[in-house]
């Protein structure tokens, strides 16, 4: 079985922010398939599914950004899954907006959410999908920029960026990470 998770933060006050495009990937991949997230167990909602000839568990941790690895570590050891059939997608401030890039392990990069899953797991090498939502480009605080909404121009591609980070994720399900990087971080 293999693991895709979306990081964002729970709740209508947060729908449609820079920092829930993780879950906005999860959403739409939902929708696209006609699945569902109506299950909920360690503070996450979630389901099981097949796609491609795989079996996949899709995660929301309800748990707020910074802690997404108290949600993700649990499911890791209930269901027994290996770190390296683990994909986690997230915002990324490094990107320009609409823009994906695939990478097999890493650091944290600053990114709180990220640092929970490596702290909880104690391991670095999980597959990610990082979204661009760019950088203010004036001197709003971080924390006010990635919990704001896109701008007007931005938002035509995010939405792309939104959909190429969907079909990455049902490609992983059928092909080796390596070659889904190379497709697209062309």
């Amino acid at each position: 079985m293999k693991c895709i998770v979306g990081l964002g933060n729970p709740g209508s006050k947060f729908e449609n922010t820079r920092h829930n495009i993780g879950f906005q990937v999860i959403d739409y991949l939902a929708e696209r398939n006609h699945w569902s997230l109506n299950r909920e167990k360690y503070n996450a909602l979630y389901t099981i599914e097949h796609l491609n000839g795989e079996k996949v568990l899709i995660l929301k941790p309800l748990t707020y950004m910074n802690l997404s690895g108290e949600a993700v570590r649990p499911f890791m050891d209930f269901y027994d899954l290996d770190i390296e059939d683990l994909l986690v997608v997230y915002d990324d401030l490094d990107l320009p907006a609409g823009r994906i890039r695939l990478r097999q392990k890493g650091g944290h990069g600053g990114h709180n959410g990220i640092r929970n899953i490596i702290d909880q797991t104690t391991l670095k090498n999980f597959k990610r999908i990082r979204i661009g939502i760019g950088r203010p480009e004036t001197n709003v605080p971080i924390i006010d920029y990635v919990l704001g909404k896109f701008t007007e121009e931005q938002k035509p591609k995010v939405e792309d960026s939104v959909k190429s980070a969907a079909e990455a994720c049902e490609m992983w399900l059928e092909k080796p990470f390596l070659e889904v990087m190379n497709h697209f971080n062309s």
